[in-house]
């Protein structure tokens, strides 16, 4: 019993500080906080959101990890600078995730979600290395103010997922497998080029030219198994890759 309670408190503290790195990222987002300047302190923001001061510097490094502040002993946590605020191809964040903590007001469209006997060809072009395989084929389109900015390309490899609601498809793949199929999603690698498209996603995309980046990925779960293969082709003229690096410190 007291197992079960201590694991609830957890949960409802990461829900917490999560709430509050999404609060203060929005902040940062809009400027309410500026480059350069200062959060309030600890302190002030444990009386602010009503929390404990563990839970607000679970939300500080959460902030931390993404880049959007840095802590500095003696003077808080100071905004750092905005650019970052693009679609991150480093990290294995959701759509719906970044739109949610980013605030980008971004909309989905479902195209397509069915049960095929075998990976389609435009996935065989990119992954040529994958044999025959049953799988989940979806195809969203990312619309940022009404027009298509990313097309998204998914191929869920059946087993381990065996079905794939539209409305959960539409709202977000990793809410669904996470937390109703209880797969735990660990890492994924992804490479990135200039690639030549057909005219079919050319006029999803509502593209000039033939010519889109692909961010290609293949993505695994915590016990090395792959259960998706990834293609998002995006905008070229409104593509932009910022990653944020932490110095991670080895002893030699």
């Amino acid at each position: 019993m007291n197992m079960i309670l201590r694991k609830d408190k957890v949960k409802m503290t990461k829900a917490k500080s999560e709430l509050i790195a999404q609060d203060l990222a929005s902040k940062i987002k809009h400027q309410q906080f500026k480059e350069g300047e200062r959060l309030p302190s600890e302190n002030q923001l444990t009386e602010l959101y009503g929390a404990s001061r563990e839970t607000v510097r679970k939300a500080l490094q959460q902030l931390t990890s993404l880049g959007l502040i840095q802590k500095i002993k003696g003077k808080g946590s100071i905004v750092l600078n905005l650019e970052k605020f693009s679609f991150p191809i480093s990290g294995i964040s959701s759509f719906a995730e970044l739109n949610k903590s980013l605030g980008m007001k971004a909309k989905t469209k479902l195209l397509n979600d069915e049960m095929v006997d075998d990976l389609p060809a435009i996935f065989k072009k990119f992954f040529p290395e994958q044999k025959k395989h049953a799988g989940i084929y979806v195809e969203r389109l990312r619309m940022i103010n009404d027009e298509p900015e990313v097309l998204d390309c998914d191929f869920l490899f059946n087993p381990p997922i065996t079905e794939l609601p539209s409305e959960e498809a539409e709202k977000s793949i990793y809410n669904y497998l996470e937390n109703k199929l209880g797969l735990d999603i660990s890492y994924a690698t992804k490479a990135i080029t200039v690639e030549e498209i057909d005219a079919d996603l050319q006029e999803k995309l509502q593209l000039d030219s033939k010519e889109a980046v692909l961010v290609a990925s293949h993505n695994f779960l915590a016990d090395t198994t792959l259960f998706q293969l990834t293609l998002s082709f995006h905008n070229p003229k409104k593509f932009k890759f910022i990653d944020f690096a932490r110095r991670q410190k080895i002893k030699l």
